[in-house]
């Protein structure tokens, strides 16, 4: 528990630990310039700070709310100054993109619906009126 309160640097097992991910999320995430490179002890082991731990925490809370990691990597460098403004405009956008998408599914599930409803079970191979739909291009 001491591990949260102090200052000492932590080891990828540590902040793997305390943030609840693999060790290979978080050189995942380094390469692709989500966490800052960290320290090297003499013995060339990675020594993170405790801000690690945050990041990577609101990684896996932007991910469960839609975000891309592209999309996170941004929103981790907003300049400070605006950032209110360019997250809320992020957020609308993220908004209507989840609209489009719900609108979608919707009609795909209607499309299935409506090939459920062709089929009573009771047809093998080609004969099927659900593959023969599938099968055509003006789905």
């Amino acid at each position: 528990m001491g591990e949260k309160t102090n200052n000492k640097p932590l080891t990828i097992g540590q902040v793997a630990r305390l943030s609840a991910v693999g060790v290979e999320t978080i050189r995942f995430y380094e390469r692709r310039g989500l966490l800052h490179k960290p320290m090297r002890s003499p013995s060339g082991y990675r020594l993170y700070d405790h801000k690690a731990v945050i990041t990577i925490n609101f990684i896996k809370r932007a991910q469960a709310l839609g975000w891309s990691l592209r999309e996170i990597k941004e929103l981790l460098y907003l300049p400070k100054e605006r950032g209110c403004e360019k997250i809320n405009l992020k957020i609308r956008a993220k908004i209507e993109e989840l609209d489009n998408k719900i609108c979608d599914l919707q009609r795909i599930k209607r499309m299935l619906k409506q090939l459920a409803t062709y089929c009573k079970g009771n047809r093998q191979g080609e004969d099927c009126p659900l593959l023969m739909t599938l099968m055509e291009n003006d789905l």
